[in-house]
């Protein structure tokens, strides 16, 4: 399949990277190709499935789908969800996707669809008023988990085996005891993320430490460790994204200070035992990442101040767009897409 070679060898001539012939001018780089998706709804919820589909969800119980390159989008709600915060949204192909609205008590709430989003049902509904569920992550079709705010001192993991249809919640003897004043940030649907068939991580942030915890066991039980990320009431990692079971990029900063790139960002080859800075960072707090899945060591950084990029894993970046994002995800063809405020979605696009 030439393809995957191809992409991978334009993006990285994009930067740089290879030697492109003399007569290729002007010098090509990356864009968002924007797509009119006629909403105003804040979308930090998103799936790439593939260059032609993909999903996104976020305010007003919106979520959109496009079946055709973002050409066009087709909006659906959830019965009950109108008024309700869709902050993540977890899709397997064009007519499969789960979503997770955020809030406190009942607000907590997960919806599946098996039809494109023509239907939806209601699969768990949170009755804890103490927690508030902020982001989901899958391993495959059949297997993921959904995390909450601490409850009772300790994060909350709820489990799926079954594509989201049912839920349960996880024992909390294998998890550490939360910071004071720690939660996970709901602001990409990346605050647990997972890699290959068994390991998860969780980002927190609002406590003097920004923390990343980790399973290898499909979120039974959990270590913490300190990263090189800022802590502190609005500040910590928001996300991670993990090449394999052992690479992984964390992102973050402080939200009150977008433009604070400060310790905002580390790199781990461990799995997350120790984390490093890096030579350089995006300039300001970064909501969003994601390897590319055909460049080796290629990775994008969104946040309200730009798009940035890395070619070495994550050593290294530069910023390739201004524009506002919340979140990105790359498909396994090699398409990445990227959505955020007031109905704004992108595709990322080689330029000349």
């Amino acid at each position: 399949m030439k393809r995957p070679l191809i992409i991978a060898a334009t993006v990285a001539a994009a930067f740089g990277l290879l030697q492109v012939p003399a007569a290729a001018t002007p010098e090509p780089g990356l864009t968002w190709q924007l797509s009119p998706t006629g909403s105003e709804a804040r979308l930090r919820g998103l799936a790439a499935v593939s260059h032609r589909v993909a999903w996104a969800s976020g305010s007003g119980g919106a979520v959109l789908r496009t079946t055709d390159a973002g050409q066009t989008w087709q909006r659906s709600t959830p019965p009950g969800a109108e008024t309700l915060q869709l902050r993540d949204i977890e899709a397997f192909d064009a007519d499969n996707a789960v979503a997770l609205s955020i809030g406190p008590g009942e607000d907590s709430r997960i919806y599946r669809t098996t039809d494109g989003g023509a239907t939806w049902s209601e699969t768990f509904r949170n009755t804890e008023p103490t927690a508030f569920y902020d982001c989901m992550a899958f391993f495959d079709r059949r297997h993921g988990l959904a995390l909450s705010d601490p409850v009772d001192g300790k994060f909350r993991v709820l489990s799926t085996g079954d594509g989201g249809a049912t839920w349960s919640v996880l024992p909390s003897d294998g998890m550490p005891a939360a910071l004071e004043g720690e939660f996970a940030f709901a602001a990409s649907g990346q605050c647990v993320s997972v890699a290959g068939g068994r390991d998860a991580w969780i980002s927190t942030g609002g406590g003097a430490k920004a923390r990343v915890l980790h399973s290898a066991d499909r979120g039974h039980t959990w270590a913490a460790v300190d990263t090189v990320l800022a802590g502190g009431p609005s500040a910590g990692v928001y996300a991670t994204a993990w090449r394999d079971t052992k690479r992984g990029i964390a992102v973050g900063g402080d939200f009150a200070a977008p433009t604070n790139g400060v310790d905002a960002l580390g790199l781990t080859r461990d799995a997350g035992q120790t984390w490093t800075k890096p030579a350089n960072a995006p300039n300001g707090y970064r909501s969003g990442v994601a390897w590319h899945p055909f460049v080796r060591s290629g990775a994008i950084a969104v946040g309200p101040t730009g798009s940035d990029v890395t070619f070495d894993g994550g050593r290294t970046w530069k910023q390739f767009d201004a524009g506002t994002f919340d979140t990105v995800d790359c498909a396994r063809d090699g398409a990445c897409w990227a959505s955020g405020a007031t109905g704004r979605v992108g595709i990322l696009r080689l330029t000349t």
